[in-house]
């Protein structure tokens, strides 16, 4: 809207242009507006110009209405067996891993424990074979020792057992023995020397109780000696033969 005013005078009788002067209208300085349109104007409608009614200002939303007591209650029962079946279920899962890390546990230490002892039974049994061989082997010296005084014509079947280890091609074959039992097997005169054209003669070398059996395709040896090697070896044993006992000197 604007305003308008007239500096209206007679200025020698001519009337000077009208000046018109306009402003805006601050929207505080009005007091009453209403709107309009061009149908009130065709109607012929006049009057004054009312405000417009002001627009409600919409109501607030009703804030929710919180829990009741029982419903609260509800809940934290809900939530406490929750929390029980959860801690339950847990401690089951976790009982379980300890039982079998604990099982693994006891079973290790167990198969330690039977492994050492099974490691000591062994040594202990391997000891105890050396010893018992030790003592079959003392044992049998003396055994030997006893039927070779008391039974000198033993060196009888030993002779004729390395015999007839010989193929009855050999020529030029020799028994060696010692004199004592070259003199025994003279005079026992049982020995098959003549069809094997062998010839028994005496050594010294040889220990009493054994023989040396000697040809053109080879030697059998059967002393003593070499008879108790391998019957010591046979019990796991490295052992001499010796003519007199253990402790004692030879003469």
């Amino acid at each position: 809207m604007t305003a308008s005013s007239n500096n209206g005078g007679n200025n020698g009788g001519k009337v000077p242009p009208r000046t018109v002067q306009s402003r805006f209208i601050p929207r505080e300085e009005l007091t009453s507006f209403s709107a309009w349109s061009l149908g009130s104007l065709a109607h012929g409608e006049s009057g004054p110009v009312h405000p417009a009614a002001p627009e409600p200002a919409p109501e607030p939303d009703p804030e929710p209405a919180g829990p009741t007591p029982e419903e609260i209650l509800a809940e934290l029962n809900e939530a406490r067996q929750s929390g029980y079946k959860d801690g339950y279920r847990d401690g089951l899962s976790a009982l379980e891993n300890f039982k079998q890390s604990y099982a693994a546990q006891i079973t290790a230490q167990v198969g330690q424990i039977a492994a050492s002892y099974q490691a000591q039974l062994d040594a202990l049994e391997q000891q105890l074979a050396l010893s018992l061989a030790q003592v079959a082997s003392d044992i049998a010296r003396q055994v030997v020792r006893t039927e070779l005084s008391t039974q000198p014509e033993l060196i009888e079947a030993v002779a004729q057992e390395a015999l007839s280890t010989l193929v009855h091609s050999a020529r030029h074959v020799r028994v060696l023995v010692h004199p004592n039992d070259h003199q025994l097997l003279t005079e026992r005169g049982q020995l098959d020397l003549e069809s094997r054209h062998a010839r028994l003669l005496s050594d010294a070398g040889v220990t009493p109780g054994g023989c040396v059996v000697e040809a053109d395709i080879g030697v059998v040896d059967a002393a003593i000696e070499t008879r108790w090697r391998q019957v010591t070896a046979a019990l796991g044993q490295r052992s001499e033969w010796t003519d007199t006992p253990d402790g004692e000197e030879a003469l």
